[in-house]
Order: structure tokens, then C-alpha cells, then sequence
């Protein structure tokens, strides 16, 4: 099997699954301890390494590389992205449910309302590496 549709049945999976944590689910209170590895590092993943990992567009212009949970909590060159606790002042949460001038990812799809409520709750929840 080529690397590619390897790729593509690796994103399928990871978004299915995603889809279906989310099904029924309307609060973290339902949905319990969010994982970085299970929960949100796959949404990282296919929504927003393209551009943030390696010399890509976004580590270019702001210094965020998402690859590792490390990078994700330096932030930016202006400074944190993850306020660990207040997903209301969290500028990846600002940034990803649209509330700020620019929207991420830049230029792509939309997060869905699941992903962006699986980060915003990881967030208030505290943001760890578990």
C-alpha cells in the first residue's frame, strides 16, 4: 500500500473517530478527562501540522511548531498560546473558534464544532501532557 493512501486512511480513521467521541456528547462534563495524545494532538495532526511543523508557513511566521506537546505550550515568538485552565483567553482557542481578526487554520476548512469543543474543554481542563 502506497504512503499515500496509507496517509489518507491514517486521516480518515483519526476524523472518524474524532466524529464519533464527539457524537451525543455536549459538554466535558459527558466526555470526562481529555487526552493530548488521544484527544487533541490527532486534531493538531490533520487541521494544523501542514503549516505548523518543519519550516512550514506558520512556524515561518510565528514560531509555532506543533509537533510536540513541548512546542505547542512554548506558543509563538509573541509569546504562549495555551493558557492552561481559561480556553476563554487561550489564543489557540480564540484563533480556532474564530473570535479574533484572523481564523485558523488560515485559508482551510474549519475546525468542526467537535474539535473545537474537544480543545476549548482540554484547555479549561487544564491542558496536560497525558
Amino acid at each position: 500500500m502506497s504512503s499515500v493512501v496509507r496517509k489518507a486512511m491514517l486521516g480518515a480513521w483519526v476524523l472518524l473517530g474524532g466524529t464519533l467521541a464527539c457524537t451525543g456528547v455536549a459538554n466535558a462534563e459527558n466526555r470526562g478527562q481529555l487526552s493530548y495524545a488521544d484527544d487533541v494532538r490527532p486534531i493538531l495532526q490533520i487541521r494544523c501540522m501542514e503549516c505548523h511543523s518543519g519550516n512550514g508557513a506558520g512556524v515561518t511566521a510565528s514560531g509555532l511548531n506543533l509537533e510536540t506537546y513541548e512546542g505547542l505550550m512554548k506558543g509563538t515568538r509573541f509569546g504562549p498560546i495555551v493558557i492552561p485552565g481559561n480556553a476563554m483567553v487561550s489564543n489557540l482557542n480564540v484563533l480556532v473558534e474564530g473570535r479574533a481578526g484572523i481564523r485558523m487554520p488560515h485559508d482551510r476548512k474549519r475546525l468542526t464544532s467537535c474539535e473545537t469543543s474537544i480543545l476549548h474543554d482540554w484547555v479549561n481542563q487544564g491542558a496536560r501532557n497525558n
